[in-house]
């Protein structure tokens, strides 16, 4: 991992190094990742990062910039919610009450808002209500998850944190784990598979043959479980 600094604005990049021609830069779910020739020297691959900071951080904001609008798209037409591995009907009704509130009953995710927000927009109330119950179901299943894995595992990590992260559920980084919040999403086994994934990474690093050994030893049959979160970084 590198960095970049340009006055406010902090870039953060992956080098790749192999038998390239030349130099490539992308920027893949929001990380910048440098594939570069195994020869070039880390002062060289600095430069031209560099030179190219503007189209770095144009790309980077295009891509924030989708998230966002792919998130409001989502709450919009949002007719179900997932919880656990279970999808839930999300029903909206009004009340005469003063705050906003959401509760799981019968089935269903029922939304609570007071009558003055009739005639409002409430997409975005919606989506945050929605937001801290992840945060509050991830909270108390990553923390069961994650005393079940120190125990089974017999390593831990130096912290952890519940952070709302772009692009991925779970990284770790300089012995510390985050944990996406919207893993509340998932089946509770998936949730115990993401953390132990994360604990491996304590050992090793990158998903190499010994990474995905020590994966095996514990969850034998990961790669079924992986199905559920196909396509998701983490």
């Amino acid at each position: 991992m590198n960095l970049l600094k340009n006055k406010s604005n902090v870039i953060t990049y992956t080098v790749n190094k192999k038998e390239y021609s030349n130099l490539y830069i992308s920027v893949q779910n929001g990380e910048v990742i440098i594939n570069a020739p195994w020869y070039m020297a880390s002062s060289q691959i600095q430069e031209i990062v560099e030179e190219k900071k503007q189209w770095i951080l144009n790309k980077i904001n295009e891509y924030e910039q989708a998230c966002e609008k792919r998130k409001m798209q989502e709450y919009t037409k949002l007719k179900t919610v997932k919880v656990l591995g279970i999808n839930y009907d999300l029903a909206i009704k009004y009340k005469n009450i003063k705050a906003p509130n959401l509760t799981i009953e019968q089935g269903k995710i029922l939304v609570t808002l007071p009558n003055k927000y009739k005639k409002l927009e409430n997409e975005e109330i919606v989506k945050m209500l929605i937001e801290k119950m992840y945060e509050m179901v991830a909270k108390k299943e990553i923390e069961r998850a994650m005393e079940k894995t120190r125990i089974m595992m017999g390593i831990a990590p130096e912290d952890y944190e519940i952070k709302r992260i772009e692009g991925t559920l779970g990284k770790c980084i300089n012995e510390k784990i985050t944990i996406n919040p919207d893993i509340a999403k998932y089946s509770k086994e998936t949730i115990e598979y993401i953390i132990l994934h994360e604990f491996c990474h304590l050992k090793y690093k990158n998903h190499t043959k010994s990474f995905y050994n020590m994966l095996k030893t514990y969850i034998p049959n990961y790669e079924q479980i992986e199905k559920e979160v196909k396509g998701k970084s983490y």
